[in-house]
């Protein structure tokens, strides 16, 4: 079985429709309920459930604090490469962009990783473009390999792979993997993805799993708000979260909601997509998946970002850097985009304490 068969029964779903058949009841019965449906979560991602915000965030405050106390990980991306071969209109590393390309030598990995590692975090996520010609499955190991001499728990954001491929990262370290569809209409991907490896809907859509079925420890996904409608977004993530675990229960399954931003060769959202509305998926979410990991990125600003800490956040970065090579200086590459919380490690620490919650630096030890 596949995601792609719980997609395609959602797939022509009449989501308008759906949203001006409910009432005020039908939004308050989905609040109270301990286990909601599939079609509650999507009754709360509503306009209509817009006027229970309040209602919406206690219940989510109490789920979240019930199911992970209040603690927030922290941890940050370490870019390796930029190089990329696909055209996907919104990323600031696509192939026709004329930008500076670089991919760190093992020497500059090792500088980088001194300098995050000097910070106290534990929970580092790589990432690179999309080219296996400059960062090979071989490279990211021994990437890996180096990197876990710093710290614990080692997630990778890189370009879809084979479940073999997987496996050959897991046990060289890695414990999890963050993997966004960016868009999960299937005609609307095709569009923003009109040339490169990443015009295969169903090998990403799969990607989660294929990484679930070879061992991974955790599982990040999301779709990038911006691109499409971000009700029918959120409702797709969710179920996607729910169906990999349910599947895999043994899998940490979490998302990200994160939003359009500025970048080199920018394209503008083609949705804009409000805070309001980004908090309601949050809440929404929330309700909907108790247990499920909710990770805030940098690309949110620093006052919404402290809102979110008691609105069912879980996982949060801090000191991020979208260039290759951005923490020691050397050669530094032109990021991926332009972060909105610029605060680093020591500031984010002070901030989470500030509001009654623990920074965590490492809660996971690999064998």
């Amino acid at each position: 079985m596949s995601f792609y068969e719980v997609y395609r029964r959602f797939k022509d779903f009449d989501f308008t429709f759906f949203f001006n058949q409910l009432t005020d009841s039908d939004i308050l019965r989905a609040i109270g309920k301990s286990r909601l449906s599939e079609l509650d979560y999507l009754a709360l991602l509503s306009p209509r459930a817009e006027n229970y915000l309040e209602e919406m965030a206690q219940k989510a405050h109490h789920l979240t604090v019930q199911h992970f106390g209040k603690v927030i990980l922290l941890y940050t991306p370490l870019y390796l490469a930029n190089y990329c071969v696909n055209s996907c209109v919104y990323c600031g590393f696509r192939v026709k962009n004329d930008i500076e390309r670089k991919i760190l030598s093992f020497e500059e990995l090792e500088a980088e990783a001194r300098v995050i590692a000097g910070t106290g975090l534990k929970h580092i996520l790589i990432l690179t473009g999309e080219s296996r010609k400059h960062s090979p499955v071989a490279y990211i190991k021994e990437c890996v390999g180096i990197l876990r001499k710093y710290f614990t728990s080692i997630g990778i954001e890189v370009y879809p792979l084979d479940e073999e491929e997987y496996a050959e990262l897991i046990s060289a370290g890695v414990d999890g993997l963050t993997i966004y569809q960016e868009v999960y209409d299937e005609d609307v991907y095709l569009e923003v993805h009109p040339a490169g490896p990443k015009r295969n809907y169903r090998f990403r859509l799969d990607a989660p799993e294929r990484a679930c079925r070879a061992g991974i420890r955790s599982v990040n996904l999301g779709a990038l708000l911006g691109l499409h409608e971000w009700r029918s977004e959120a409702f797709f993530t969710g179920l996607h979260a729910n169906y990999l675990q349910n599947r895999y229960p043994d899998v940490e399954v979490s998302m990200s909601p994160p939003r359009m931003r500025p970048h080199a060769g920018g394209t503008a959202p083609r949705v804009v997509v409000s805070d309001k509305n980004l908090v309601q998926y949050i809440l929404a979410f929330r309700l909907f998946m108790p247990r499920g990991g909710i990770t805030i990125s940098t690309r949110e600003g620093p006052e919404l970002r402290e809102h979110l800490i008691k609105l069912g956040a879980t996982k949060m970065s801090a000191g991020s850097c979208t260039a290759v090579g951005g923490r020691t200086g050397a050669e530094k590459s032109t990021g991926q985009f332009d972060i909105s919380d610029e605060r680093d490690v020591a500031a984010m620490t002070r901030v989470i304490y500030s509001h009654g919650y623990q920074p965590v630096f490492k809660d996971w030890q690999s064998i």
